[in-house]
């Protein structure tokens, strides 16, 4: 300890040594740069300024100062915009366009076997596609829809598989279950509720 009660530390070596030094007597870095940090033994002022609660008094140096807190990163929500009743028809219309094409060929090549196969084929069609990297059939990626989880997650196949069955559901019942789309708040058909979905658009 130095004669005058406190020591600084080297910036260089963080050795400490006497507050009278110009030099450290270590490593030989210049201590007169004003770049410094001490210790302040509580007998110096500051000392008895933190004991006596007042430290408020004495304004930190610079090399003393905290670093100010990062101010946390603004987060914007995120609109939600549904697919709405026409847009959905524009979709099915689409891809129903597309099967029956595929089912006329099919007929023509296979005959009597075609209706199973068209069904499978529909049945894969709709689930495999609205549970893939797109999340939609090619109707819905022409008009920008595409089909999430209730938290605008990516669907399973099981979930896309109970959402294709469940439209039978809204078809039986005199095509209510679709028109449903048109009127309920999130723009959910009856097998939107059955199976957990929404349609967005993107």
């Amino acid at each position: 300890m130095a004669d005058d009660g406190y020591e600084i530390l080297c910036n260089n070596c963080r050795s400490p040594v006497s507050s009278e030094a110009h030099t450290c007597p270590h490593c030989g870095e210049s201590l007169r740069d004003g770049a410094r940090q001490s210790f302040e033994p509580q007998g110096s002022v500051l000392g008895q300024a933190i004991a006596s609660g007042q430290a408020a008094a004495y304004p930190l140096r610079t090399w003393e100062a905290p670093r100010p807190s990062p101010k946390p990163a603004l987060i914007v929500p995120r609109t939600v915009f549904y697919g709405g009743f026409w847009i959905r028809v524009a979709a099915f219309l689409i891809d129903s366009l597309l099967l029956g094409a595929a089912g006329f060929f099919l007929t023509r090549l296979l005959g009597a076997g075609a209706p199973w196969l068209t069904l499978v084929g529909e049945w894969l069609y709709f689930s495999l596609l609205e549970s893939s990297a797109n999340q939609a059939t090619v109707g819905k990626i022409v008009c920008g829809l595409k089909v999430t989880d209730l938290d605008g997650r990516r669907i399973s196949f099981g979930r896309a598989t109970a959402r294709y069955f469940a439209k039978i559901l809204s078809g039986l019942i005199l095509l209510i279950g679709f028109a449903m789309v048109g009127w309920t708040t999130q723009k959910r058909g009856l097998h939107d509720f059955i199976a957990g979905t929404l349609v967005l658009r993107n």
